[in-house]
């Protein structure tokens, strides 16, 4: 009998022998008939097969471009808003060409192959969203230059916004029609100049080819070699002219799957590699307080079928406290005894219950691979686009895009801890028997819920983008002036819904078991099972629904309990967007030194939300024991209020070059916002570039650059509590109030949020020498400084920050005069975001690739990418907050890794095209202000922890692509390719962590992948 495992590995096989075997029949063919054809000119493509550019904008003008050469036509560069030929910005740019992008993309979304280079390394993905429960972000692919958070990216498609696929506005590049994509545009400076809000760290900008001609058919298919993470999909794109030409019209359609891997069945998420506390560690020891070299090491405080983590014994029965910790419940709810090994934390003797153990029953507690590894997603989009001459220099046109996407995710189990059993809970008694519990009065019970269902998130996305515009051109006193002007229209729909939540009310009152005595007050056979509710002396709190719930065992539990334990909370969420912007440039007049290019134009946006979430799935609204309002949450997670809100802005900006001889080239730019929210703000940019020889030329950029709130940080629905907080300014003799303060909170967005405010540096230098034709080089020293970063505080922060004087905090606090008495004011504070962070971060980027002709139809060429950071400093403005340098920090998601580096090498034949690419991050720290020691050890603190051990390895993958050129008959061409990623089957980067200790932000968390596919173009 074939197991479920031969037969993944079976079908892996076949699938990889089909793909060699079609590469091999195809070779005699490509030998006939296409032995001087190149391999990315065959669909299309006008980049010469692997081609490298580094800061360039075609890249067939690289050596030209290089040398100054004004021929050509005029470009408009990302990062600037001028049309000039020749002109290369002072902000770095780098080009991803087609052929790179369809060559060496490690699967079918060219987000995965764009998130490799190494300023974009630590972006969201699939692999690190996952668990984003109760944001929406789980499944997105969103960009992040220099780890300075995707909403201080700014993506564009063709120059334009896109509406964003969560309330934070980040554009999830899944929904831009990746057949159509023509290169991707990186600008790693701030671009707010010419672009406005978000390009803090840089942009990113898809160009589509809108031009396409003919007919083409991309399908794929992939698999890991454990024979999950199957994946495929399929793309169908035509495009044609008409009217003689002047009319154009294109489509594509394109889906894609990918299975969920739910489980993490990996042999290194079997090692128990977690950080523990050293339970003989005392305040005076002079040993390190962690200890993060140990292996098999697991969680002491839950099992699949429930934990005893303490008993509570009657007075006066001579029964000690806690006999009964560490019996755990096993299959049928068989009791067995918890093995405590080695080394514990706390001691298992002491009076804390014991949270991990090295040794002994360790992996009794499965939680860290009951869960998912990968999401099982579902997309589908359209895309279409019409364009028409209506003159010879005046194109109008219009585009259109729908996608929608299914994301799915097992988000683990339902952990529950702190559960109260009595001692006459006919289940803890029908498992440990009635002389076992004699002078016990209740138990402590710990379960990770192994016959629940694993809590999943279910995320649903639907995005709309419309455009209408034209471009051309017309003259003026002589001059010529091209313009585009555009109107467009975005919307998402969103669902962020989590299946198999518990709610807390009826998980409570289903574990609360109890035997139905003769006469309950809900009419149940005496002797039976019943929800205790139900059947004691009042009637008021009934619920007829309640089915109880066994929850000491694993099969045990009643599948009507279950249903009625569990819900799916979720919200509803509508954004939209809606833009319309015009733009002029021309080169009005000269000096000695050339034409003067300028840039002029304007644009209005409108950013809405409206949210909607089912009354049974908000918090309700209560009141304390003081009588005072709070609320109550319903869900273990997913306590869900609507929010709404929008804002408009109007922005204008001015924009030129102007050469002044000697190779020296100045580029400028100034722009004004104008926010309902916020008021007016201005960015600006002043550069320039100097070639002294044509084989090298230096470039430096300063810009002031913003980030606006986001609706999310303006409009967040509130949720409300009760507790109190510290008096600063607390006395001896009361002259400055009570010594703590009862207030009310409520977490709101905030109205009155100001745009981010970033101050950047650029410095470098492209090298292009004459004597080693082929050959790029840049480096580029780049700075950007943080201020007035948006950032959120708790009320004790507010308090004290208003004790200090500052006004804007003071203003988040009231007095409630109703509940307040002489001597003790009664206070409302809302805790929402703030701008009070800063944020320095700074670096180097390295960039070089080299291409020779080893032959007449055989070429090399050598890419190389890296990014060393230097600082990345983060004040969140919380005082007494630690304020460190980060860099270097490997653990967490969030992480800076000193190194992040790219390379590639790429051997181009006559039809066939084979690249390998090597890449990873350096080696580093666990904490950034961690102390490492073994002996004679300082003080371990809360913001100086010590550890035995605070090192953390790097990483290091490689991948290998293969593509293969077929001419099947007259105009009808083929491409077979094939990729294989982690080459070596590397494992991830692992962390001593509890869960899945793996650092998912930059490791490849599946292993060795396989991927095939056939791309068939006629034109």
């Amino acid at each position: 009998m074939m197991t479920n495992s031969d037969q993944a590995r079976r079908r892996m096989a076949m699938m990889l022998g089909c793909s060699v075997a079609a590469i091999a029949l195809a070779t005699p063919a490509v030998a006939q008939t296409v032995r001087s054809q190149a391999v990315a000119p065959l669909l299309g493509d006008t980049a010469a097969p692997g081609a490298a550019p580094t800061d360039r904008v075609d890249v067939q003008q690289t050596e030209s471009a290089a040398r100054g050469d004004e021929d050509g036509p005029d470009v408009v560069v990302t990062g600037s808003r001028v049309a000039r030929s020749g002109f290369l910005a002072p902000t770095p740019l780098t080009v991803l060409s087609q052929t790179e992008i369809q060559n060496q993309s490690p699967s079918n979304n060219i987000a995965d192959f764009v998130n490799q280079q190494p300023a974009l390394a630590g972006s969201t993905k699939p692999a690190n969203s996952r668990l984003n429960l109760s944001s929406g972000q789980a499944g997105i692919n969103a960009l992040n230059l220099r780890n300075l958070g995707e909403v201080r990216t700014l993506v564009l498609v063709d120059g334009h916004r896109s509406v964003g696929s969560t309330i934070t506005g980040l554009v999830d590049i899944n929904t831009i029609p990746q057949g159509l994509v023509k290169s991707v545009e990186v600008v790693t400076g701030g671009a707010s100049a010419a672009y406005g809000s978000d390009a803090v760290a840089g942009v990113v900008n898809f160009i589509l080819d809108k031009k396409f001609q003919g007919l083409r058919l991309t399908a794929d298919n992939g698999i890991t070699q454990y024979g999950d993470g199957h994946n495929y999909s399929a793309a169908l794109t035509a495009g044609t002219s008409f009217a003689d030409g002047r009319g154009h019209i294109e489509v594509e359609g394109e889906y894609a799957h990918r299975d969920g891997i739910f489980q993490v069945d990996r042999a290194w998420n079997a090692t128990g590699y977690v950080r523990i506390q050293d339970p003989n560690w005392t305040a005076n020891s002079t040993t390190p307080q962690f200890i993060t070299t140990k292996r098999q090491i697991g969680a002491a405080n839950s099992t699949p079928g429930g934990l005893i983590t303490g008993s509570t014994a009657v007075a006066g029965s001579g029964v000690a406290a806690n006999s009964l910790r560490g019996v755990y419940f096993g299959s049928g709810g068989q009791p067995q005894q918890f093995q405590y090994g080695a080394l514990t934390f706390p001691s298992a003797t002491g009076s804390a219950a014991p949270t991990l153990t090295q040794g002994g029953s360790w992996q009794v507690n499965d939680s860290g691979r009951n869960i998912g590894l990968d999401p099982q997603d579902d997309r589908y989009g359209v895309f279409g686009r019409a364009s028409f001459d209506v003159t010879d220099r005046i194109e109008l046109y219009a585009e259109g895009s729908f996608n929608r996407q299914h994301i799915l995710f097992n988000a683990g189990p339902n952990l529950q801890t702190g559960i109260t059993l009595s001692a006459t809970n006919p289940y803890l008694v029908a498992a440990l028997g009635a002389s076992r519990l004699a002078g016990i009065s209740s138990v402590t019970l710990a379960t990770t819920s192994v016959d629940l269902p694993s809590r999943v998130v279910d995320n649903r996305r639907k995005v709309q983008r419309y455009q209408i515009g034209s471009d051309g051109k017309f003259d003026v006193f002589g001059k010529t002036v091209s313009f585009d002007v555009y109107g467009q229209y975005g919307r998402a729909d969103m669902r962020e819904q989590l299946r198999n939540i518990q709610n807390i009310t009826k998980i409570a009152n289903a574990t609360n078991a109890a035997v139905a005595p003769a006469g309950n007050s809900g009419g149940y056979a005496a002797g039976s099972i019943q929800c205790a509710i139900n059947v004691d002396a009042i009637a008021t709190n009934n619920d007829a629904a309640c089915v109880p719930l066994n929850r000491l065992g694993v099969g045990v539990a009643n599948s009507a309990a279950i249903a009625y334990v569990l819900g799916s909370p979720y919200r509803d969420e509508t954004t939209e967007q809606k833009t319309a912007g015009v733009n002029f440039r021309a080169s009005p007049f000269r000096t000695w030194a050339g034409d003067v290019s300028v840039a002029i134009g304007g644009e209005w946006r409108e950013e809405s939300i409206r949210g909607y979430v089912p009354q049974e799935f908000q918090p309700i609204p209560t009141v304390n024991a003081q009588g005072r309002p709070t609320v109550t949450n319903t869900w273990s997670v997913g306590n869900y209020l609507p929010t709404n809100g929008s804002y408009n802005v109007k922005e204008a900006y001015l924009e030129t070059v102007v050469p002044l001889g000697l190779g020296l080239e100045f580029n400028g730019a100034v722009r004004g916002t104008d926010y309902s929210t916020s008021g007016g703000v201005v960015t600006w940019k002043l550069g320039g570039t100097w070639a002294p020889i044509p084989d090298i030329r230096f470039r430096v950029v300063r810009s002031r650059d913003i980030r606006a709130p986001n609706l999310n940080e303006l409009y967040q629905a509130g949720s409300a509590n009760s507790d109190s907080v510290r008096n600063p300014s607390f006395t001896a003799d009361g002259a400055n109030g009570p010594a703590t303060y009862s207030y009310s909170g409520i977490a709101t967005g905030n109205p009155n949020l100001r745009p981010e405010v970033a101050a950047s540096w650029t410095i470098g230098a492209v090298l292009a020498p004459r004597f080693l034709k082929g050959f790029n080089a840049s480096i580029d020293y780049w700075r950007i400084n943080i201020k007035q970063g948006i950032t959120s505080f708790s009320a004790q922060d507010i308090v004290n920050l208003c004790s200090q004087g500052q006004q804007r905090f003071c203003d988040a606090i009231t007095q409630d005069a109703a509940r307040s008495v002489p001597g003790q004011p009664y206070l409302l504070i809302r805790t929402q975001p703030f701008n009070a962070a800063s944020q320095l971060t700074r670096g180097i980027d390295f960039d070089t690739s080299y291409r020779t002709q080893l032959s007449g139809e055989t070429a090399l060429t050598l890419r190389g990418q890296a990014t060393r950071y230097i600082d990345n400093i983060l004040d969140t403005g919380v005082p007494g907050a630690v304020i460190a340098n980060t860099v270097g920090v490997n653990s967490g998601q969030a992480t800076t890794p000193t190194w992040n580096f790219r390379g590639s090498v790429t051997l181009d034949l006559p039809s066939t095209s084979i690249t390998a690419v090597g890449r990873g991050i350096s080696a580093g720290r666990y904490s950034a202000t961690g102390i490492e020691c073994q002996t004679n050890c300082p003080l371990s603190t809360t913001n100086y922890p010590t550890y035995d051990n605070n090192q953390v390895s790097g990483l290091f993958y490689a991948d290998l692509n293969v593509t293969q050129n077929v001419r099947v008959a007259g105009k009808v061409k083929a491409q077979f390719f094939v990729n294989v990623t982690n080459l070596f089957n590397r494992e991830p980067l692992l962390v001593p962590e509890t869960g899945l200790a793996a650092n998912s932000t930059y490791s490849d968390m599946l292993g060795r992948a396989f991927r095939f596919g056939i791309r068939v173009q006629t034109r």
